[in-house]
């Protein structure tokens, strides 16, 4: 919000106005003072006087006989007040003013926050005389065309003491003092109050007759220090200026209590909280110049004597302002403005009385909205942060921005892993990967890699069986015969003979086409002794385990259950109670139906099955709006060489014995092996190169690190290796929704906002180091949790809520 500071000060006979603004910028010019408008004044008091006289909340002095017949007061004021504005403001419009009023009137199109439609002035007069003047009347910018609102609020020449803005939490506490009602009735001022008890807590103090004078001052300076503290200090009565004591208030007949005798508990007060002055009575610049100079942020009062039914009226339109939550001044305004349209006739020049004193550096005082309802809509986000969260939630929903979001994220974590030294330099990696690639299919003098030829898939798990291999996954599709050179029949021969051998498990794969669920053919493996599992990877997910029974295991996980099953078949840990399945081609029962049995009876501490595995019911249903909330990612950020090793299966068939010994996997019993497409252009069920996929960026980083001169993408196999390490491993890291994040961000930071409205402490680097801490503890609990939670979109929503608030605190 723009602000002004215009001081106006009148030597002899020339006013200097010196105008203020911004960083240092200053303006200063001079003006003849005009001495017609003190005589302009004067007949205008003169008239108002006896207009409003024996009316008044304050002790008029006789100001003068009145003739009879009686005089049509009303007439003559209005002609006064008329000429008194038309030549103050003809004053005002003097060309040496032009440079200032242009300055103005320019700050009204340069407001910065749009949630604020007014230019501020603040005006002092140095002397009183000058200040009694209806400087709000000026109209500043009409010839400049100003854009936004121009308002006056008073500021006295010296302002010693240290203004404090908290506002309370919760229920507004005000008090109202009922002075001295001598000819006065305070029923619609109680009543006018009592109506914002929806809102705030109101105590009345005041004077009753029989009741010892000493007592009540004492009780009003005991009121005014209460340990509680107040928001709103009000009075209502007659009151007065003084010269050196800051003004009088009438509290009883004929005894009066002077500022400068309550200003120590008018110090405390304001010291606990109150904010905002009223006084509803009369002359009270003296008054309201002695509250802003001990510290007290804004006072509203009356210049000159007022009418006890204008004071009422005004209090009533004052009130209705303040219980619709507008601050101060407009509500100031709004009840001039009343008294202007509306109550000109009857109550002439009433609208040119109160006036508004505040400390340029506080903001005008707003009742703070009371219980459940008012809270809610406090945290309703306003039309910039609707539009920015808008903006972040169409983000989180939009896939190929969560896409890339997570590339970025896992690159980091590899890079976090990598930086912290939390990246294993001993643990071997459980699968080998036997790729069958370009140089293989060149070297088998295999013309037609689609599909692929199941002689050589039979030579490759001949040379697996002699390595004595016992887990191993087929990541091509046998759905489909082949009979040249009868390469079924050979490849089920090579696959019957390793389970009669080795009791090798032998893990095929399976997709869905056109509702249908296709496998490998029983002439080739039969389900007695093999297993089937869906090979569809999501795009850089692990699939989840299904609920119905009917429906074909992952891959993956098929390879690590096999995986354990053996490693237990090998360690004699089978019970009496319990028979480990295994492969048997002498038994007819299916396998994968003997596998889910087994691990159905089994505890959950054996790990076959965790939670996390299974497919769950918000992952299901974020299937229909194309998104997979909860559903575990491949954790590309641990290195592949910790996953899997690779042996092109050319290599395998020629060099296997001593390429082998010269690696870390030596002992092949306890290793899953998967022989899968290595990269050739063909690869994939539809032959069009879908079993090759872009390279994830970590894992990019990861080959560079370990200098891989392999410049070839990724594979389907490798997502089933590093798949099959998640299930083996346990190893399954739930990403939670962006959406969730951000709109608990969103609620974090409009909290955080609404508490740095009352507050006025420097949370920049507070607000900024707890933004890094929690991108340190989201990165660690990656590793530690396996939990993703989102940093990008989250913090940025946090910071479009707090940094207005920031920037306006500075």
């Amino acid at each position: 919000m723009t602000s002004f500071l215009l001081k106006v000060r009148l030597i002899e006979k020339i006013c200097t106005f010196e105008l203020s603004w911004g960083r240092g910028q200053q303006l200063s010019t001079q003006l003849t003072y005009s001495e017609h408008l003190t005589k302009l004044y004067k007949q205008w008091q003169w008239n108002y006087l006896n207009f409003y006289n024996n009316l008044t909340r304050g002790r008029v002095e006789d100001s003068g006989s009145i003739s009879t017949p009686p005089t049509d007061w009303r007439t003559k004021l209005v002609q006064a007040e008329a000429q008194l504005v038309s030549e103050f403001q003809y004053w005002l419009n003097s060309a040496e003013l032009v440079e200032i009023r242009k300055v103005i009137a320019s700050g009204t199109v340069t407001v910065t926050n749009n949630s604020f439609h007014v230019v501020d002035v603040f005006l002092t007069c140095e002397p009183l005389e000058l200040a009694r003047f209806p400087w709000e009347a000026w109209q500043i910018g009409t010839e400049f065309a100003a854009t936004k609102t121009i308002r006056i609020s008073r500021t006295p020449a010296n302002m010693r003491m240290e203004t404090v803005s908290t506002l309370r939490r919760g229920r507004m506490r005000i008090l109202a003092i009922m002075g001295d009602d001598t000819g006065l009735n305070f029923y619609q001022d109680r009543k006018a109050l009592e109506s914002l008890s929806k809102v705030a807590e109101i105590e009345f103090i005041g004077w009753q007759p029989g009741h010892n004078i000493t007592d009540l001052k004492a009780k009003v300076r005991g009121m005014l220090a209460d340990t509680r503290g107040w928001d709103v200090l009000f009075f209502a009565g007659h009151s007065n200026e003084t010269a050196l004591t800051g003004g009088e208030l009438a509290i009883a007949p004929n005894e009066s209590i002077l500022i400068s005798e309550i200003a120590p508990q008018l110090k405390l007060a304001k010291d606990r909280g109150l904010q905002f002055a009223i006084f509803n009575s009369c002359n009270g610049l003296s008054i309201a110049n002695a509250l802003i100079d001990l510290g007290l942020s804004q006072v509203a009062v009356m210049r000159e004597p007022i009418h006890n039914c204008v004071a009422q009226e005004f209090l009533v339109r004052f009130v209705q302002g303040i219980a619709e939550y507008k601050d101060v001044h407009e509500a100031l305004e709004l009840a001039c403005q009343h008294f202007k349209v509306e109550k000109n006739l009857t109550y002439p020049s009433a609208y040119l009385i109160p006036s508004l004193f505040r400390h340029p550096e506080t903001k005008p005082f707003r009742l703070q909205p009371f219980g459940l309802r008012q809270q809610l809509k406090q945290w309703l986000p306003n039309r910039r942060e609707t539009v920015a969260l808008s903006v972040i939630l169409f983000l989180s929903l939009y896939t190929p921005v969560q896409d890339w979001l997570m590339e970025q994220r896992v690159l980091m974590q590899a890079v976090y892993r990598q930086f912290t030294g939390q990246v294993s330099t001993t643990a071997s990696p459980p699968v080998l990967l036997v790729q069958i690639d370009e140089s293989s299919i060149k070297k088998a003098r295999i013309s037609q890699p689609v599909p692929i030829n199941r002689n050589y898939l039979a030579q490759l798990v001949d040379k697996l069986n002699s390595l004595d291999a016992k887990v191993v996954g087929i990541d091509y599709l046998l759905d489909r015969h082949q009979d040249a050179n009868n390469a079924d029949v050979r490849l089920n021969n090579s696959l019957q003979k390793a389970v009669k051998q080795n009791q090798t498990w032998f893990i095929f794969a399976a997709r869905k086409k056109h509702g249908k669920w296709n496998s490998v053919l029983p002439e080739i493996a039969k389900p007695s002794w093999s297993l089937s599992g869906d090979i569809w990877v999501p795009f850089w997910n692990v699939k989840p385990l299904p609920w119905l029974d009917t429906t074909p295991l992952t891959f993956s996980y098929n390879l690590a259950t096999a995986h354990r099953l053996q490693q237990q078949q090998q360690s004699n840990l089978e019970t009496e109670s319990l028979v480990l399945p295994q492969p048997n081609l002498q038994r007819e029962q299916d396998l994968q139906t003997q596998v889910k049995a087994y691990i159905n009876k089994v505890s959950p501490e054996e790990g076959y099955i965790t939670e996390r595995m299974r497919l769950q019911i918000i992952t299901a249903l974020s299937y229909k709006f194309n998104h997979s909330w909860l559903q575990p990612i491949l954790d590309f950020s641990i290195p592949p060489n910790q996953i899997y090793e690779t042996i092109p299966a050319w290599q395998l068939l020629e060099d296997s014995d001593a390429f082998l010994q010269s690696r870390s996997l030596k002992n092949l019993q306890q290793s899953i092996v998967i022989i899968a497409p290595g990269g050739y252009d063909e690869a994939g069920i539809g032959a069009n190169g879908e079993d090759n996929f872009p390279l994830p960026i970590a894992v990019a980083y990861w080959r560079n690190q370990q200098q891989a001169q392999e410049k070839r993408g990724f594979t389907g196999g490798e997502a089933h290796a590093y798949m099959t390490h998640h299930f083996l491993t346990h190893r399954l890291v739930i990403p939670i929704p962006d959406i969730w994040m951000i709109l608990t961000a969103a609620l974090m930071g409009k909290g955080l906002s609404l508490m740095l409205i009352q507050y006025k402490q420097r949370w920049v680097l507070v607000i900024t180091g707890v933004t890094i801490f929690y991108g340190l503890l989201s990165l660690q609990l990656y590793i530690s949790a396996a939990l993703l939670l989102p940093w990008v979109l989250p913090s940025t929503t946090f910071w479009i809520y707090v940094l207005p608030q920031l920037k306006s605190k500075k």
